[in-house]
């Protein structure tokens, strides 16, 4: 059980209360005497950017910490190579952070300062072994959206959920991500909207494989509609399952992290798994299963009816998309934004709305969101 970090001086100061002393000689004397040519040299453009640099914005705040007892491979964790870690954290939240061996100083921005403060805190809490760059990134999309380090994952009504898989186990990593795993496990019927990256897909198959593991389904079924990105593949050679498998590879992708691929192969062939395109659901009930239709963003309002009105006895239905990315012909009307507008008052069903927040991905790809997002209100 290691130390806590304690604050020997959590101290709050005004940045920038004093000028260089370049300027000391700007003014003369009593002010009533006219300066000489010797003193009046500091009171050129140079001395007056020299007194505007050491003025910080009135809103900028310097929070300094000490990390005791002193653990030198621990804050070499939490630095990272060359501070590459520090200059990361300055370069999200536009703060200047520096330390000397277990004293940190954040100069800043009041709110930025407070969540770089906090960043290096939580990271430090997880420094007993080298911090990865992902460990970083997900920290730094934690902060950035607001959220408080290692807290997230508790939120209202508790402990967030643990998804246990033979492989590993799962929590969400956002707000957002725990709160679509709470309703998931609490209703037959669960609605992920959100952006690319936000971990819809992955942690709805990992709540399927969980149930399945537990024996709490008898199967999982994974679909999705064939319908390509703004492409005209053509017709693909092959059988049906080579024919379809181009479509549905991200569902594939999560189910190998997740189960393996030879635990994979095994389901399909027992039928315990069962992937296959959404126009094949037509006329099937499915009981005790785990169903995940994802991409439902490219789905029609009749094939989204259609599709929900499979449900039988003992059935968990999760449906996944992004009405960002609608790759439907001109016209013709998204099942997903149409469900939820027409399904938000029913009982039983809970809908989870993600943000560029809970991206969880590279860094870029959460502005790359924001940027599209703000340029379709703009255009609206």
């Amino acid at each position: 059980m290691h130390a806590r970090p304690t604050d020997r001086a959590a101290t709050v100061e005004k940045a920038g209360s004093g000028i260089g002393a370049d300027c000391a000689g700007a003014t003369p004397r009593g002010g009533s005497r006219r300066p000489s040519k010797a003193t009046r040299v500091p009171t050129t453009a140079r001395c007056r950017a020299t007194i505007r640099a050491s003025i910080p914005p009135p809103t900028a705040l310097i929070l300094r910490h000490s990390f005791e007892p002193r653990d030198n491979a621990r804050l070499a964790h939490l630095c990272g190579s060359l501070d590459e870690h520090l200059r990361s954290i300055e370069r999200l939240l536009d703060v200047n952070v520096s330390r000397r061996n277990e004293f940190f100083r954040v100069e800043g921005p009041k709110a930025a300062a407070g969540h770089a403060m906090n960043l290096l805190q939580a990271l430090y809490e997880q420094s007993q072994r080298p911090i990865s760059a992902e460990q970083l990134q997900l920290a730094m999309v934690q902060v950035g959206a607001g959220g408080t380090l290692p807290e997230v994952s508790g939120g209202e009504g508790g402990d967030a959920p643990t998804l246990r898989t033979r492989r590993t186990d799962l929590a969400g990593r956002t707000p957002n991500q725990v709160t679509y795993l709470r309703n998931i496990l609490a209703h037959d019927i669960t609605f992920g909207i959100g952006p690319a990256g936000t971990g819809k897909t992955f942690l709805a198959v990992a709540c399927a494989v969980d149930a399945l593991e537990r024996s709490a389904v008898q199967r999982i079924i994974l679909t999705r509609p064939a319908v390509e990105a703004g492409e005209r593949l053509g017709f693909l050679p092959g059988d049906l399952a080579q024919k379809v498998d181009p479509y549905l590879r991200p569902l594939y992708d999560a189910l190998h992290d997740l189960m393996g691929a030879e635990k994979v192969a095994k389901a399909l062939e027992k039928g315990t798994l069962e992937i296959a395109p959404l126009a094949f659901m037509r006329g099937r009930t499915l009981n005790h299963a785990f169903v995940i239709l994802d991409e439902a963003q490219n789905s029609t309002a009749e094939q989204m009816k259609m599709f929900l009105t499979r449900i039988g006895f003992g059935t968990k239905v999760v449906v996944n998309g992004d009405v960002s990315q609608i790759d439907l012909p001109r016209g013709t009307e998204s099942g997903l934004i149409d469900a939820e507008r027409v399904l938000r008052r029913v009982r039983g069903i809970a809908t989870t709305r993600f943000t560029s927040s809970d991206v969880v991905r590279h860094p870029l790809v959460a502005r790359i969101v924001e940027a599209y997002d703000a340029s379709r209100l703009d255009g609206a």
